[in-house]
């Protein structure tokens, strides 16, 4: 019989490990990437948690305070550079490894030292949500943790997740905490040209959000903030958000998104992956622009200034 209980369960994976190994080969890469884990373990380990497993190129560790695993995450992140430095005697340098993480509070039931219930399946399944260099977290993670520490955390919607009924409230953790981010803008805000707004259209609907109502997200729910009524695309299947001035674009699904700019031929083929948006063009969701029955959601970036009146 396993021990029943309410922890922390961390996921983290590093990427880039693919291209390490065509730069490096085989023997030199698994050497970073075994020592990236091992030193992210340590991490982990100083922060309070404990490593349950490795899985190929991340781990699982467990936490019995979600202050502490918050802090160990912004560790690993913080720490990402050194732990994974570029080899010596390299021509030019080796592409960078990067990290996301996901966390989730929850029952968990330990078995023989390893991990299982709820709270582990949570857990993985936001880590497919998790874009390059994030670390995400659920709604009973953070609803523990301190005001200080959840000014830490932006909400990216309620999500459905694969093999859960209800969707999951998630929630991104930014670099700093809201408090520095506000004053930075304030700063830099005035007399600058960056945008405000960006306008989605699709079909007959047409939404402007501004920066403050971000993120957006693209999806087939109906608690998606733009919702496309497509089977091809899922239920939450991209995010919009904005920071310092612009837009950013994430892929969240299994069928990938595409971005065409306008004047551009080529389009950007996103899987799990980030661009940035700026000017115009379109959005395609789960297939490619040049099929002519793929959900196309045209996309302008707004500047609310250019639509004011001049004195």
């Amino acid at each position: 019989m396993g021990t029943t209980k309410e922890r922390v369960v961390l996921f983290a994976d590093l990427r880039g490990s693919t291209a390490l190994y065509l730069r490096l080969g085989n023997t030199e890469a698994a050497t970073v990437v075994t020592h990236s884990l091992t030193m992210l373990g340590q991490i982990i380990a100083r922060g309070g948690g404990t490593v349950v497993k490795s899985l190929g190129d991340g781990l699982m560790a467990v936490f019995d305070d979600p202050e502490r695993a918050v802090e160990a995450a912004a560790g690993l992140h913080d720490s990402l550079e050194r732990i994974a430095p570029v080899p010596d005697g390299l021509p030019s340098k080796a592409p960078a490894l990067k990290l996301k993480v996901a966390m989730a509070f929850g029952e968990i039931v330990e078995v023989d030292g390893d991990c299982f219930g709820d709270a582990v399946n949570v857990a993985a399944r936001v880590l497919d949500l998790a874009g390059d260099n994030e670390t995400l977290a659920t709604g009973p993670l953070t609803n523990r943790l301190t005001p200080d520490h959840q000014e830490r955390f932006r909400s990216l919607d309620r999500m459905h997740l694969r093999g859960r009924a209800d969707p999951v409230a998630v929630l991104r953790m930014e670099s700093v905490r809201f408090g520095d981010t506000v004053s930075t803008l304030e700063m830099s805000a005035p007399g600058t040209d960056l945008p405000d707004g960006i306008r989605l259209t699709w079909q007959q609907q047409e939404r402007v959000f501004a920066s403050a109502n971000m993120p957006v997200v693209l999806g087939r729910s109906p608690q998606a903030s733009f919702c496309v009524g497509d089977s091809r695309v899922s239920r939450s299947h991209a995010r919009i958000e904005g920071h310092s001035g612009h837009f950013y674009l994430t892929d969240l699904s299994y069928n990938g998104s595409y971005v065409k700019f306008d004047h551009d031929q080529d389009a950007l083929s996103l899987r799990r992956s980030t661009c940035t948006l700026h000017g115009s063009g379109i959005i395609t969701l789960g297939s490619p622009p040049h099929d002519p029955s793929a959900t196309s959601i045209h996309f302008e970036v707004l500047s609310f200034s250019d639509t004011m009146p001049q004195w």
